[in-house]
């Protein structure tokens, strides 16, 4: 365990400290994207169910008071659904442009080693070019795994909303 925490700091040591960063902005990411796939898959069902059985339960189902109290629940439930996707998004779209920092923070390095010892010295440039390639894998890494779970994340709420919207059916619907 001790050795995989040293892999760690090494990595992050030469990726630099904006590789920390995309880090911590990856696992916040992440953690908002478990929290949506829970309640997706816990309390909304809890809510969808109440909500249903709300609806049922009501005798008049066909006025036009009947349908705007549909579409309120319709709304509360989708608002509740989408929660975070939003900032999930945002973070999705940080993720490359920390790792774009991170490339340019590198190579000023590699700049200014090139300004002390020259152009001809790789070894002493080599430090500033991993700083400048790994934040940029990072955020990249980053930002696909977190588009796939958002566009996942969207698709279900779309087709929640639609599950609910034929749940709750007008009494003219039915007839």
């Amino acid at each position: 365990m001790v050795e995989f925490f040293e892999n760690i700091r090494d990595f992050t040591e030469t990726g630099g400290q904006v590789l920390l960063v995309i880090g911590l902005l990856i696992f916040v990411m992440w953690l908002l994207i478990l929290e949506r796939i829970m309640y997706v898959r816990i309390t909304h069902k809890k809510l969808k169910n109440e909500v249903v059985a709300q609806w049922m339960a009501r005798k008049e189902r066909s006025s036009w008071n009947a349908e705007q109290i549909r579409q309120a629940h319709i709304s509360r439930l989708t608002i509740r659904l989408n929660g975070s996707i939003p900032i999930i998004q945002a973070l999705v779209a940080l993720c490359p442009l920390l790792g774009l920092m991170g490339t340019v923070t590198g190579m000023i390095e590699v700049f200014d080693v090139m300004a002390i010892s020259g152009g001809g010295n790789a070894r002493s440039m080599a430090s500033g070019v991993s700083k400048a390639t790994i934040p940029t894998m990072a955020g990249m890494v980053g930002a696909l795994s977190g588009v796939f779970a958002s566009t996942w994340l969207m698709r279900t709420s779309k087709t929640e909303r639609s599950h609910l919207e034929d749940a709750l059916p007008l009494q003219r619907d039915i007839g």
